[in-house]
């Protein structure tokens, strides 16, 4: 045995013994009524990114960089067991099926990025740059690369396959953010590319976007045809549980997109007013979103002005309200209609600063306005880029929120 995956077998057997925790399943009740309007406690929920790095880089040991990456997925969650937040730490890890593109690439036109000095700083070169490029754009196909995908899974499978439960995950590629248009569109084209095109260029813009949606719609119905959409695939930007869907597990049975989660944002249309957002992006991506069982909706964009917008997706249940939308009007206008999933600036939270006085002063003033509009609400810390190398921060800010939620 190799000293990578003796390390990665210890690691797994910690792992096993969180996952399995009556907390876990306590959670999944709570996240399940939740999102069924249920009235129970605001979950929490902390975001998985950058910030992790910060609390278990420097425990790292294995050096083959494929164990190296599990190794660094089961240190998170270790770590992440120590927080007070309703973050699910499931008993299976799931090995990601592996194609030979990506989610950008898959359209013929190879996005490049940039790395600059900042690490978190990536410049993308657009490919898109002319109309004329459109008829490069080549129809996408749902292809797993099985030889290299078997080959990881069996590895994986292998080293601790015995402990903890591997999965593999199939779900496509034009899914979730790469599924939204928007994301891709961006990258493919340029932001203020994009605004010049939607008005001096109208039509073929709806040309690009109307062959986009039937792109992705054509993946995702291969990948359902094939068997390859699973519970694993159910996605809403939180833990994704709800009463009347079949909860997620590892059981690898195929599903329909009805049986799950499915999540769009729209973050390049963030300053686009609601009758072009509509008329270019959302009247393309309901056809995709209406083969979900529920849809959540929204990133980091600023929703203030658009609820109404939204209303039109029928199978909608979430709505993000980021640190850039006026969280009053949005929960004036969202009510009960719908499932807040509020975020609170990181930078404001642990990042820049980290004060928990203001931490406790400002969450509690929000949770006030949503109690005034007799709103339902979660709170999801995300986007967290660091944490100042300050692990503490996220616990404590874990441990403040989670009292102010179990006083209400």
């Amino acid at each position: 045995m190799s000293k990578d995956i003796a390390i990665l077998r210890d690691l797994a057997k910690q792992y096993s013994e969180i996952s399995r925790k009556e907390i876990q399943e306590q959670r999944r009740m709570l996240w399940a009524a939740h999102n069924a309007f249920k009235e129970v406690r605001p979950p929490i929920y902390i975001h998985h990114a950058a910030w992790l790095l910060e609390a278990v880089g420097d425990q790292m040991q294995c050096e083959d960089p494929f164990y190296r990456r599990y190794e660094y997925f089961i240190r998170s969650a270790i770590f992440h067991d120590t927080l007070a937040d309703d973050y699910i730490i499931e008993p299976w890890i799931t090995q990601q099926a592996i194609y030979d593109t990506t989610g950008e690439d898959i359209w013929g036109l190879p996005v490049k990025r940039i790395h600059t000095e900042k690490k978190s700083v990536t410049k993308y070169i657009h490919p898109l740059k002319d109309p004329e490029d459109f008829h490069k754009m080549t129809v996408p196909d749902h292809r797993i690369n099985w030889e290299k995908t078997n080959a990881a899974f069996d590895r994986l499978t292998d080293a601790i396959g015995d402990i903890v439960e591997v999965r593999l995950d199939t779900t496509p590629l034009l899914n979730g953010f790469f599924g939204d248009l928007s994301t891709v569109f961006g990258r493919l084209r340029g932001f203020e590319q994009m605004l010049w095109d939607m008005v001096d260029n109208p039509e073929w813009l709806h040309q690009v976007m109307a062959f986009m949606r039937d792109g992705v719609l054509r993946v995702q119905q291969q990948a359902e045809d094939a068997g390859h959409y699973t519970l694993l695939s159910s996605e809403n930007q939180s833990m994704p549980y709800l009463e009347g869907l079949e909860p997620v597990n590892a059981h690898r049975r195929p599903v329909k997109r009805s049986e799950i989660w499915g999540f769009m944002a729209a973050q390049e249309f963030a300053g686009v007013s609601p009758q072009m957002h509509e008329e270019f992006l959302l009247q393309y991506q309901m056809p995709i979103m209406e083969k979900f069982g529920a849809i959540a909706y929204g990133c980091c964009e600023d929703y203030t002005y658009k609820i109404d917008m939204l209303r039109k997706i029928k199978n909608l249940r979430r709505i993000a309200v980021s640190p850039f939308a006026n969280t009053e009007k949005c929960a004036e206008q969202i009510g009960r209609d719908y499932i807040v999933s509020w975020r609170p600036s990181p930078s404001a939270m642990v990042s820049s600063q980290f004060d928990p006085a203001y931490i406790k002063k400002h969450v509690t003033e929000n949770i006030k306005i949503f109690q005034k509009y007799n709103c339902r609400f979660d709170i999801c810390l995300k986007d967290i880029e660091t944490i100042q190398n300050e692990p503490r921060r996220i616990v404590e800010f874990s441990r403040i929120v989670r009292e102010l939620t179990e006083t209400l």
